[in-house]
Order: C-alpha cells, then sequence, then structure tokens
C-alpha cells in the first residue's frame, strides 16, 4: 500500500473509531437540534471549582425565590461533543455549555452538589422555560426575537456561526472556496437551507439524518465539507484531531444566551452580572481550551452582554 493510502486509511481509522462513540446535533431555526443523536465526550472538562456565592440572593426573582435554599435545575444537551454531553456510563456532564451553567449556578448560591441537569431537546426548550421544568437553559440557543417573544436571554456568552468542517488538507478556507463542491448538512437545519443559495455555487447540498453521517461522508470523500454552527463543528474536530479541521471563516451569526421566564427580569440580570464575571476573571477563557478550545481553536474574545 502506498504512503498516501496508509495515511488516507489511518485518517479514516480515527474518525471510523470517533464517530462509533460519538455524533452530535442537527440544527434547526438557527440552533441545533439533538434527535436521535448521541454524543463523544470531547474533552476533559475543566476542574468547574468555582467558588459559590453562599450570600446570593435575587430580589424579585420567582424563580429564584422558589429555588433558594434548595437546588437549580438547568436545561442542556447531552450528546454535542465539546458543548453539552452526557457520559452514558458515569452519567458525569461535560463542555462549553455545561461549564457556562456551573459558573452561573455558582453565583447564584448553587455548588455541584446542588445543580440538577435537565437533558431538552430543542422543540421543548420554551415549554420547559415557561412551565418550570427547568429554571435556566443552557445549550447552544440562540437568541433572537421571535424566541424574545415566548421566553428571556441573558447574554450572549458566544458567538458562533455557520462555518465548514473540512479535511485537515483541504484548500477550503471558507464559503468563498465551495463553489462546484460537494457539501453536507442536517435535514430540513437551517444551514442546509443557506447552503443552498445560489450565490455559493454548490454543486450538491446533500443532507443527511443527523452530522455524524455527514462527517462520515467526509472521510470517505462522498462530500467536500460539512457545515452547521462553528461550535457543533469544533467538537467533531477536537473529536478527531489532526484528521479534521473547521474553517476559520464564518457566514451567519448565532449568538448563544441562557434561555429563563420572560417576565423573570431580575434573575436575567443576576445571569448577566454572573457570565460578565466569569468572563473577566479568565473563568470563561480557561472553560473554552479546555473544551472547544481541543479543536485547535484559539479561544475569542468573550462577547459583549446585550442588556434589553
Amino acid at each position: 500500500m502506498s504512503s498516501m493510502k496508509l495515511r488516507n486509511a489511518a485518517a479514516a481509522a480515527v474518525v471510523a473509531l470517533a464517530l462509533a462513540a460519538t455524533a452530535t446535533a442537527c440544527g434547526k431555526s438557527g440552533s441545533p437540534d439533538d434527535k436521535g443523536d448521541k454524543g463523544g465526550d470531547s474533552s476533559s472538562a475543566p476542574a468547574s471549582s468555582y467558588k459559590v456565592n453562599t450570600a446570593a440572593d435575587v430580589k424579585d426573582s420567582p424563580v429564584f425565590e422558589k429555588i433558594k435554599g434548595k437546588t437549580i435545575t438547568i436545561g442542556t444537551k447531552a450528546d454535542q461533543p465539546g458543548l453539552g454531553y452526557e457520559n452514558p456510563g458515569t452519567k458525569k456532564r461535560s463542555g462549553f455549555d455545561v461549564e457556562i451553567a456551573r459558573m452561573i449556578a455558582a453565583d447564584l448560591g448553587f455548588d455541584e452538589a446542588h445543580i440538577k441537569f435537565k437533558t431538552v431537546p430543542s422543540e421543548a426548550r420554551e415549554t420547559q422555560i415557561a412551565s418550570g421544568g427547568v429554571d435556566l437553559y443552557v445549550g447552544t440557543y440562540t437568541i433572537n426575537d421571535e424566541r424574545k417573544k415566548q421566553v428571556g436571554f441573558a447574554g450572549p456568552y458566544y458567538i458562533a456561526g455557520q462555518a465548514l468542517l473540512v479535511k485537515a488538507d483541504s484548500d477550503i478556507k471558507g464559503p468563498d472556496d465551495i463553489k462546484g463542491k460537494k457539501v453536507c448538512s442536517a435535514t430540513g437545519s437551517t444551514p442546509l437551507k443557506r447552503i443552498k443559495d445560489p450565490k455559493y455555487g454548490v454543486a450538491e447540498a446533500k443532507a443527511q439524518q443527523g452530522y455524524q453521517l455527514c462527517v462520515q461522508d467526509l472521510v470517505n470523500g462522498s462530500v467536500d465539507a460539512v457545515t452547521t454552527d462553528d461550535a457543533i463543528l469544533k467538537g467533531y474536530a477536537a473529536e478527531n484531531k489532526g484528521a479534521l479541521k473547521v474553517t476559520e471563516t464564518t457566514f451567519s451569526k448565532e449568538p448563544y444566551g441562557v434561555g429563563l421566564k420572560k417576565e423573570d427580569t431580575a434573575l436575567r440580570e443576576a445571569v448577566n452580572k454572573a457570565l460578565e464575571a466569569h468572563m473577566q476573571n479568565g473563568d470563561w477563557k480557561k472553560a473554552f481550551d479546555a473544551t472547544l478550545g481541543k479543536s485547535g481553536s484559539q479561544a475569542p474574545n468573550p462577547p459583549a452582554i446585550e442588556r434589553y
């Protein structure tokens, strides 16, 4: 076997092993959907030793009054490597979103033993927040005007954007390089709809029932790239370090926020203050480096909090 074939076989083996253990979610309406996908533990999380504010009190917050001195329930994803992942064996949670949730909980007075993580699919987020099924939601939840009609948002804590996952030796650097190429995304997803725009000139916009299938197509050469939010793609790149990479150029803006009850403005401000504090003291960057940073991407500057 030639050296080139050996390298290709090795790269495929690495990705195949990772895919056996991991899969991630499909994006819809500006945020990924997690139906039917499973994820791998893409990184070792930070120590999560955030100082707990034992004197925390959020006056005029109905939600905080209900949970004060008890347990905070935080909704998140469980199958997105590097973002929100639950190890099926240990049941431990890891990922950037999980760390953001832990930071907020600590500032609100809850230690690790008094945080309950609840896996909530994308389509149930608004219902769970409104009904009190979760007190906060942290899980690649894009802030937009339509959602603001139903829930409140703190943040953003991260600005994602549609990007491309390609082989490590690919010359594709961004959307300007995909003319005549085959690009894969999830069925019914916003990224798939966007990539079909004639201005990109792709030869084929392939739809699959999950990003793990798209990644497999990328590995075997059936497609030239996979596209969705860069944060999700970084999780795959971290799982397949050396074989795959994420392009730095993005072509959408997806501000991830913390979802909470629309009318609870006091809690929203408390969460905003917690986010700002951990962005300023370095915890935010440490969390990124230990999770999404495993993909080889440098931590960006934290986004400015948008109060409304």
